[in-house]
Formats: C-alpha cells, sequence, structure tokens
C-alpha cells in the first residue's frame, strides 16, 4: 500500500514524472540529442554554475557569428554574380544591335537580291527559247536546195514534191500517216478564217475534223484555234451591238438604253443568251461527223473559251449599274434577271464557264446591294419614328415601306429558281423589312395609352398581314403577325368591357364580388352591393342592352378591319355576359341574404346571352 501510495504521488508531480521521462530516455537512439551534444562539447568547456547560466547566449553569439561568416562569403558571391549579370546583358545588347544592323541591311538589299534572282531567271529562259529556235531553225528552215526541190521543176514529178514534204512534215507532227488535209488544217488556216458574224461551216472543215479525232494533239490545236476565232468575233459582234447596233440600224445600239437599267442589263444578257446559243450551233456542226463521246468535254471547253471574251465588257457595264444605286425595287430585279439567265445559260454552257461564273457574280452583287439598301432604309425608319396619327392608322413610313416591300415581292420571277433558293430570298427579305418594322410600331406607340396602342399596333399589323398574305412562304410570319394581333385585340377587349361596366356601374360590383370572401358576412351587407345599389346598375345595364353601340370605345371605331371590329365588339360582349352571370349567382344566392332577388336581377344569363348575340 506504501509503494502505491509513493508511485501514485510520483505521477502526480510535475518535476517527478519529467525526472523519470529523462531517465528513461535512451540517447543511443535520439541521433539529433547527440548531434547537438557533440556540437556543444566543442566550446562548452567547464561544467559551472556561471557556465550554465551563460549557455544560451554563447549559443546566440555563435550562431550570430555563423550567421555573419555566411553573410561576408555570399556577399562575395553575390558581387560576383553581379558582375557577370553585367557581362551577360552587355552581350545581350551588342547582339540586339547586331541583330538589327543585320535586319536594315537585309532589307535594303532584299529588293537588289529578288531584281537579280528575277533577271537570272529570265536570261535562262532567254537562254533556253535561242537554243530552241535554233535547233528549230536548223531542222525546219528548207535551204536553197531544199526549196528548189519543194518548189518542183518541170523535170520533178509530184510524186517526188508529195515524199519530200511528207517525210519533213511528219518529224514536226509525230505522225506517220498525216495527210496533207491535216497538215493544212494544223497550221489552221480554216479555222483562222471563221471570224465572220455568222457561220458557214463548209463540208471540208467537216471532213478535215473528223479526219484529226485520231489525232488527239492535231485535233484539240484545231479546236483552240477555232474557239480563239470565234471568241474574237464573239467580242466584236457584243461591242458592236453595244455601239453601233444592226447593220442597217436595226436593233439599236443597246447602250442607248444605259438610263433604263432593266431594258440595259436585259437587252445584253439576252444578246449573250442568243450568242451562246449560236455558237454552240455553230461548234455542233463543225463536229457534226465526230462521235459524240469523243466531243462532248472538248466542245465545253472551247464554248467557254468562246464566251469568256465578252465576260469582261459585261461585268464592267453591269458594275457601273449597280454602283449607281438604282434602288431596291430596281436591285431586286436585276438580281432576278441575273439569276433567270443564269440559269438559262447554264443550260447551254455546262460546267465551270467564265461567263456562268460572271452572271453568277453580278447576281450576288446586286442581291447584296439590294439587301444593303433595305437596310439603309430600315436604318432609317429607326432613326427617326413618326408619331401615330390622330385616327390611330398606319403611319406615312409603314405604308410607303409596305408598298416598297409589295412591290419588291410582286417582282419576283420564280420561273427557274429552286424551291428552297426562293424561300431563303423571302425570308431574307421578309426579316429586312418586317422586324425593324415591328420595332418601329413598337417605339412609336410607347407614349400611348393601352387602348389607343392596341388599336395603332393592330392596324399596323393588320396591313402587314393583308400585304404578305398575298405572296408564298409567308406562313411563319403571318403566324406570328397573328399571334401578336390577338395579344393586342385582348388588350382592346379588356378596355372596352372595362369601359362598358364602369358606364353602367357594374365594374366595382364586380370587383367586390371577386374578392368578397364568405366569413366576411352576405353581399347584401356591404355598401356599394345593397339592394337599392344593384337595382340602379340594373336599369343602366338594361339601358345599355338597348342600344349597344353608345358605349363602343372610340378607338375600337378606328380599327381599319371591320372583321376586327366585329372581333372585339364579340369578345367584349361575351366577358360582359360572364361579369352578369358571376353577379346573378351572387344575388340568387342564399347565403348572400337578398330579398327578393328575381326582382332585382329580372334577366337570366341565358336572357343576356340571347340579347347580346
Amino acid at each position: 500500500m506504501g509503494d502505491t501510495a509513493t508511485t501514485s504521488q510520483s505521477q502526480s508531480n510535475p518535476l517527478a514524472r519529467k525526472l523519470n521521462k529523462i531517465l528513461e530516455t535512451r540517447l543511443d537512439n535520439d541521433k539529433e540529442m547527440l548531434d547537438a551534444l557533440e556540437a556543444l562539447s566543442q566550446f562548452f568547456g567547464e561544467n559551472s554554475l556561471r557556465s550554465r547560466r551563460n549557455l544560451r547566449g554563447d549559443i546566440e553569439h555563435r550562431s550570430l557569428t555563423i550567421n555573419e561568416e555566411f553573410a561576408v562569403a555570399f556577399k562575395e558571391v553575390k558581387e560576383q554574380l553581379d558582375g557577370i549579370h553585367e557581362d551577360v546583358r552587355a552581350m545581350s545588347e551588342c547582339c540586339q544591335d547586331m541583330t538589327s544592323r543585320l535586319k536594315v541591311a537585309k532589307e535594303q538589299t532584299h529588293d537588289l537580291i529578288n531584281q537579280t534572282t528575277k533577271l537570272q531567271a529570265e536570261s535562262q529562259l532567254l537562254q533556253m527559247k535561242a537554243e530552241v529556235a535554233d535547233a528549230f531553225l536548223s531542222k525546219f528552215q528548207l535551204q536553197p536546195a531544199e526549196m528548189k526541190v519543194l518548189r518542183g521543176s518541170h523535170n520533178t514529178s509530184m510524186t517526188e514534191v508529195g515524199t519530200y514534204t511528207h517525210t519533213h512534215t511528219q518529224v514536226l507532227r509525230g505522225s506517220h500517216n498525216t495527210t496533207m488535209t491535216e497538215y493544212k488544217l494544223n497550221r489552221g488556216a480554216e479555222c483562222r478564217l471563221l471570224t465572220g458574224d455568222s457561220l458557214e461551216v463548209s463540208p471540208l472543215l467537216c471532213q478535215a475534223m473528223t479526219a484529226l479525232q485520231d489525232r488527239p494533239v492535231l485535233f484539240r490545236y484545231s479546236l483552240d484555234e477555232y474557239g480563239t476565232a470565234r471568241r474574237t468575233a464573239a467580242v466584236r459582234g457584243f461591242i458592236d451591238a453595244l455601239t453601233r447596233g444592226g447593220a442597217s440600224g436595226t436593233p439599236r445600239p443597246i447602250e442607248m438604253h444605259s438610263h433604263d437599267p432593266l431594258r440595259y442589263v436585259g437587252d445584253m444578257l439576252a444578246w449573250l443568251h442568243q450568242a451562246t446559243a449560236s455558237e454552240k450551233e455553230y461548234l455542233q456542226a463543225v463536229l457534226k461527223m465526230v462521235p459524240d463521246d469523243c466531243v462532248e468535254e472538248p466542245m465545253t471547253e472551247v464554248l467557254g473559251h468562246i464566251t469568256e471574251g465578252v465576260c469582261r465588257p459585261f461585268k464592267v457595264r453591269v458594275e457601273h449599274v449597280l454602283v449607281a444605286e438604282p434602288g431596291p425595287v430596281i436591285l431586286y430585279k436585276l438580281a432576278n434577271l441575273l439569276n433567270f439567265y443564269h440559269h438559262t445559260i447554264g443550260s447551254i454552257l455546262q460546267g465551270s464557264a467564265s461567263l456562268l461564273a460572271t452572271t453568277d457574280d453580278m447576281h450576288q452583287l446586286s442581291k447584296k446591294l439590294f439587301m444593303n439598301s433595305l437596310n439603309c432604309h430600315a436604318s432609317k425608319l429607326m432613326e427617326k419614328v413618326e408619331l401615330p396619327p390622330a385616327d390611330l392608322g398606319p403611319t406615312a413610313a409603314l405604308t410607303q415601306t409596305m408598298a416598297l416591300l409589295r412591290e419588291i415581292l410582286s417582282s419576283y420571277d420564280s420561273s427557274v429558281v429552286p424551291l428552297d433558293a426562293r424561300r431563303t430570298d423571302f425570308t431574307e427579305v421578309l426579316s429586312c423589312v418586317v422586324d425593324p418594322l415591328l420595332q418601329m410600331c413598337a417605339m412609336s406607340a410607347s407614349q400611348l395609352n393601352p387602348a389607343d396602342m392596341a388599336t395603332y399596333m393592330v392596324n399596323c399589323l393588320y396591313m402587314m398581314k393583308t400585304t404578305l398574305s398575298l405572296f408564298e412562304f409567308t406562313d411563319q410570319r403571318l403566324e406570328m403577325l397573328s399571334a401578336q394581333v390577338d395579344a393586342h385585340l385582348d388588350t382592346l377587349v379588356n378596355e372596352q368591357a372595362s369601359f362598358t361596366l364602369s358606364h353602367v356601374g357594374l365594374a366595382h360590383m364586380y370587383s367586390v364580388v371577386q374578392q368578397h370572401q364568405p366569413r366576411e358576412g352576405p353581399l347584401s351587407a356591404v355598401h356599394g352591393l345593397d339592394r337599392n345599389s344593384i337595382k340602379t346598375a340594373m336599369k343602366h345595364f338594361d339601358a345599355f342592352l338597348a342600344s349597344p353601340d353608345d358605349l363602343v370605345l372610340p378607338q375600337c371605331k378606328f380599327l381599319l378591319s371591320a372583321t376586327l371590329r366585329d372581333v372585339v365588339d364579340k369578345r367584349s360582349m361575351d366577358v360582359i355576359r360572364q361579369v352578369y352571370e358571376q353577379l346573378y349567382e351572387a344575388v340568387t344566392d342564399s347565403a348572400n341574404k337578398y330579398e327578393d332577388p328575381n326582382d332585382i336581377m329580372q334577366r337570366t344569363p341565358q336572357q343576356i346571352r340571347q340579347l347580346l348575340s
């Protein structure tokens, strides 16, 4: 018991616990303690009371000394690093300076190097051409003796001349079976003469082209000569049609109608269409004896080459017309005209002919300018918003814009345009016009009271709807406009019903009935809903039933559509009938304690429905 008490006492004594902990510590396993003791042994000499008291100060002093030595050593390192940094910075500045100087030198000599390289390439090309020309002349230029043999004499037979010519020309053509007709056609003598406005195809030319079908190189060369000759004729004919007109003055020069954009561009397109069809007929006549499988692709390329010459003068004149800003209607008609002839000429010219690309470019340009013109018109509408007129009808800006839209959509020619393209065009036009108009109407009506706003918006939307209903691809827009008309009609119906109920004295009664709770007591005890008040209101209501037109809102009379006026009248009467039914049910309800309710509400809801129908 005594040992246990002693042990318990020692455990509760902090100093005893600390001593036990120190005594139980094994220094062999505490590396940090051993390192600390070893470091302490280096400067701790005498183990005296004074030494132990100054131990902390000695340790701090020693630590300070070590830090000072480290700071001195690190200062030397820093000074050396600063010196290295200065050297590197100086080297960097030197490199940048050298780079800048090299860049300037390169820019100064760039043009000279390019010019020198170009001249060297041209010199090499000219030298090669000179060598080829010398070799060609030495091989194929006739010497006097050869000319004598070729021209023949009285002693030279035609067989000898033919043999000599055949021997020397077969090397040039790369063929051993070239006839004299092929040789003549290869030189382009026949094809170069086909530059007249009207072409007569000789049987000899057809036979020659047929003979050449087995010689692809000569056949293609002959077609190229033909295409070049006809291209010259087409360009000359187009310029003459523009400036001189017909031979006898009929038709007149196309440029005399340059003041009329539609006729001017239309006459040019009509001439191009006729010329393209004629050139295709000429070429088919030339190649009529050649199998179809051999001429389809060359014919397409030759026709494209022939008509390519008129692209530039046609494009310049159409661009001049388009940039003159003839107005959105003219631009839209020009776009449709160009689109029509693009598809029409496309049925003659196949592939990627330059004339087709030019007409398509002009169509896209006219369409772009048309859309820009519509956007400018819409921007002007938003810049200066007109106030609604006194009769709450559409403003002059809206009327003019809808007339413009009607004229634009009426001029659309859908004869050759695909369905998807037509739908896309109409969608773009409607988005560009209708959306700004709706914003303009909303801004114009923003300061009006609800009844005036509803009437004004219904009139504006009604005009848009009647205009769009005349054209195709407007179903989505018509649905949107109809929804907005219905929304504004609802407002007008509520205003009409409120106006009527207020004048007959039922508006306040209906509001009280709607808000009344049964726990508040019977309605007959509520101020304003007593028997006499209701009977007085019913007298006014009977007067309204006798002459309903006397209580029509002035705004309803301004509605442009008689159908919409009837809709407002019918729907407002339905609202009034519903209000009367609820009042009738409230008065005839025994819980509201009205005496002789049938005397107060003498007409049943069914009678009111018949009277207001």
